[in-house]
């Protein structure tokens, strides 16, 4: 959990698989495959792998924050960290308490 310009945040796991997982109407099968009760897990790689890139940077920001500041200590933050930050926020990935 976050504590960021009053507010507490965290990464909603679950949110993040639903996401990045293909829906099984999305999944092209080969031709002449039959159909199977596969319980293999696809997901979409290129959303995988942003998404784990927009959280690594959030993971490692390393700009120290003081909350007495509030919003003034939020323009001292790293350009990557508030596109990442608002990104995943969007995507509902990132939720409030």
């Amino acid at each position: 959990m976050l504590k960021f310009l009053g507010e507490n945040y965290y990464l909603d796991i679950d949110e993040f698989e639903r996401q990045v997982s293909l829906e099984k109407s999305a999944i092209q099968k080969p031709v002449g495959e039959p159909e199977s009760g596969d319980t293999e897990q696809q997901i979409s790689l290129t959303r995988f792998e942003t998404f784990k890139s927009l959280i690594e940077v959030i993971l490692t920001e390393r700009e120290e924050l003081d909350e007495g500041l509030g919003l003034r200590a939020a323009n001292d933050l790293t350009i990557p960290f508030k596109f990442a930050f608002n990104t995943l926020l969007i995507n509902k990935i990132i939720k409030t308490l």
